[in-house]
């Protein structure tokens, strides 16, 4: 029941107190009041739109609610989000996860698998995206990261350091191998960053995001490439450790730049020692950076 309706069954005044709060309630001016005190709060100031509030939490399972149920161009909606605002907040301080803490982010993807779905038809192409997931994600998992996302034959994930992150995909790689979906055993490559990317709910958004994308991009014959950021996060002991070396991703000549990627950026593929080919195995046929 709205206020209107209330004050016409209660003979209320439509000019009285209820009919003062909805105006003011609605009130542009200190809609847009609230708003601005929210950015001097703790915490996202959009807290509560679709992105923020996507993934699992108690304030973003809060804030859909409150999505659903408050009116959209009201005060009070973001004075309960300011609330909500400041749980979260309060949750990733006691947490000690911020977000945008220092992430290692891994890309995957299969190599060929547009051109091979389409010869071998939709039944195929989801048997083998079901088997790939179900032998590559266990390794991801067990060794702490997290699955951002699921994009058709790849996904997005997140580790809290290098070291792990590159260890768990080169797990996976090898878990490929294994497959074979009517006579035909994928090949799947994968691209490392690491960077403060901005964590909106259940997703990861910014530059050093679409950089681990590029950086995936560059194995183009499938295997593991990663950034200099990344490769500089591992210790001469984890080297040793993971039993892995690196070479640089070459650069032809008069190549054009690779966009999205910052200049100072250099790529090295990454492979265990046992693997590893001759050093003109590991050049990459596209432009390298």
């Amino acid at each position: 029941m709205d206020v209107e309706s209330f004050e016409e069954r209660s003979g209320q005044n439509p000019g009285g107190p209820l009919s003062w709060l909805r105006n003011t309630n609605r009130n542009p001016g200190v809609i847009a009041f609230v708003r601005r005190a929210r950015r001097a709060l703790p915490g996202d100031p959009d807290f509560g739109d679709p992105l923020s509030a996507a993934g699992v939490g108690g304030p973003r399972a809060a804030a859909r609610v409150a999505d659903r149920i408050l009116d959209r161009h009201a005060a009070s909606r973001e004075v309960g989000l300011a609330g909500l605002q400041i749980w979260q907040a309060v949750t990733e301080r006691v947490s000690g996860q911020p977000a945008n803490r220092e992430v290692t982010l891994v890309f995957t993807d299969l190599v060929g698998f547009s051109d091979w779905s389409l010869r071998a038809g939709d039944d195929a192409a989801l048997k083998l995206v079901r088997r790939v997931t179900q032998v590559t994600e266990p390794p991801l998992l067990e060794a702490g990261g997290h699955i951002v996302k699921r994009m058709g034959d790849g996904a997005m994930a997140v580790f809290a350091d290098p070291a792990t992150a590159v260890g768990a995909v080169l797990n996976a790689l090898e878990a490929v191998k294994s497959v074979e979906v009517g006579g035909y055993t994928p090949l799947m490559r994968a691209g490392i960053h690491t960077g403060r990317p901005q964590r909106i709910g259940s997703d990861w958004l910014g530059v050093d995001v679409n950089v681990a994308a590029r950086v995936m991009d560059r194995a183009t014959r499938g295997g593991l490439v990663v950034s200099n950021v990344t490769l500089a996060g591992i210790s001469d002991e984890d080297f040793e450790a993971l039993g892995i070396t690196a070479k640089r991703v070459r650069k032809q000549l008069f190549s054009p730049k690779v966009p999205g990627v910052p200049d100072d950026l250099t790529m090295y593929w990454v492979k265990t020692r046992s693997d590893l080919p001759g050093a003109d195995d590991v050049s990459d046929d596209a432009s390298g950076a």
